[in-house]
């Protein structure tokens, strides 16, 4: 079965459970269809001109594809990510809750499955669909260099992962990879009965030299791997946080490399500071917790764990020592 056809009959199928947003791929060929037609020259047929030595199918800078083909794409990529990594923060926040805030939100939404199993499977489902439209992205931006024998399709690629609407690089499919190694470590423990699902296969947190990695194949064409290692501190990410450009940092260091108190918080970072690694800018206030991977690390690096909770409680109680004494000075005027 062709892609676009497996395509739209898995949105279909989606969207009479949920109104999910998707890529237009079916209306991306036409377009595509209709600039290598309109470009064809007279009298040659299409396969025929399509396999000329020198033939251009169509102009590399084509108003009638960037007019309408790019902008359409980047709409509905936004809406995909959008909702993507609102339904992912949305469970694993319902995951995570105590007994009371769970209940609190199994009651007041009463169309999410109500049992461990069914966090699985919603779990699950956000998987696919991520996984489905990357490689529905990916497939027709290939198309268009194709079609017009060019590289803007890879240069649209790296435009928007620049703007933070690329879903592989989501920190809530991150999280959600987390999650699953939690789920599959809590089966080994004793006293562990129930046996849950996986969300996905060959997905595991690895040791190279010592250096985490978190590795996942999502399919044969879509793997991601993630390290873990913060480049302020050179150890392994504590207390970990994903910025909104996409790199992960020890809390604690992101705070100091934001110049910002951890009393304060990176919400109070100036927009003008710069990540580390990318040298983005804002990239601080939308900073995302991770803490199934906080989970993980601490469940896997147990002795470093502890070593590092005790160094930055110190650390952290000197911060707030020295923050509450300037705002006293600062009140009494002393």
């Amino acid at each position: 079965m062709k892609f676009c056809k497996k395509y739209e009959e898995y949105m279909q199928g989606q969207k009479e459970k949920k109104n999910l947003p998707g890529v237009g791929f079916k209306k991306l060929k036409k377009i595509l269809k209709k600039c290598r037609r309109d470009h064809l020259p007279s009298g040659i047929a299409l396969n025929q001109a399509i396999n000329q030595k020198h033939g251009i199918d169509c102009p590399r800078e084509c108003t009638v594809c960037d007019g309408t083909f790019f902008p359409e794409l980047l709409r509905e990529m936004e809406d995909v990510v959008g909702w993507f990594n609102e339904n992912a923060q949305k469970l694993l926040e319902l995951h995570l809750a105590s007994g009371f805030k769970k209940c609190l939100a199994w009651f007041k939404g009463s169309n999410r499955k109500r049992n461990h199993l069914g966090l699985i499977q919603e779990g699950n489902d956000l998987v696919n669909y991520a996984l489905i439209n990357a490689v529905a992205i990916r497939k027709i931006l290939k198309k268009y260099d194709k079609i017009h024998e060019s590289r803007q399709g890879q240069a649209f690629k790296t435009q928007v992962q620049k703007m933070r609407i690329e879903i592989l690089q989501s920190p809530w499919l991150c999280e959600l990879m987390a999650f699953h190694i939690n789920l599959k470590e809590s089966q080994k423990e004793p006293g562990a009965v129930l046996a849950s699902p996986a969300l996905f296969d060959g997905c595991s947190l690895m040791f190279d030299d010592g250096k985490p990695l978190l590795s996942c194949e999502l399919s044969d064409s879509v793997k991601v791997d993630i390290d873990l290692t913060c480049s302020i501190c050179l150890d392994t990410v504590f207390d970990p946080i994903s910025l909104t450009c996409g790199h992960i940092y020890c809390y604690m260091c992101a705070c100091s490399a934001a110049s910002v108190n951890v009393v304060d918080g990176l919400k109070t970072a100036d927009p003008s500071e710069k990540c580390p690694l990318c040298r983005e800018v804002c990239v601080y206030k939308g900073a995302v917790h991770l803490e199934e991977l906080s989970i993980l690390l601490k469940r896997s690096c147990r002795e470093y764990w502890e070593e590092r909770r005790k160094t930055e409680r110190a650390e952290r109680l000197q911060q707030a020592k020295e923050y509450w004494d300037y705002q006293c000075r600062s009140f009494t005027g002393i």
